[in-house]
C-alpha cells in the first residue's frame, strides 16, 4: 500500500490506475492525512434475466397512437 498526495494523484492518475489494476492499493492524502483509498472494483454485476419482468408491466391501450397535437408541438420546439 502506498500513500500519495492529491497533486501527485491528479498528475499520475493513469499510472495509479494501472498499479491498482495490478493489485496494489493506493491511499490518497491531503496534507499527509489519508482521505481516500483507490481500489479495483471487485465482484461481478448481477446477470440480467431476459423476461424476468414478464407480466409486471402494462402498456396503455393507446400506447402506439400518435401524441395529441399540443404534446407533439412541445417536443418539436
Amino acid at each position: 500500500m502506498q500513500q500519495v498526495n492529491i497533486h501527485e494523484a491528479k498528475t499520475h492518475f493513469s499510472r495509479l490506475i494501472a498499479r491498482v489494476l495490478a493489485g496494489e492499493e493506493i491511499i490518497i492524502a491531503r496534507a499527509g492525512q489519508p482521505v481516500a483509498r483507490l481500489l479495483p472494483v471487485t465482484g461481478s454485476t448481477r446477470q440480467r434475466t431476459p423476461g424476468s419482468a414478464r407480466g409486471q408491466i402494462k402498456m396503455a391501450a393507446d400506447f402506439h397512437h400518435p401524441l395529441p397535437d399540443h404534446l407533439r408541438e412541445e417536443f418539436e420546439k
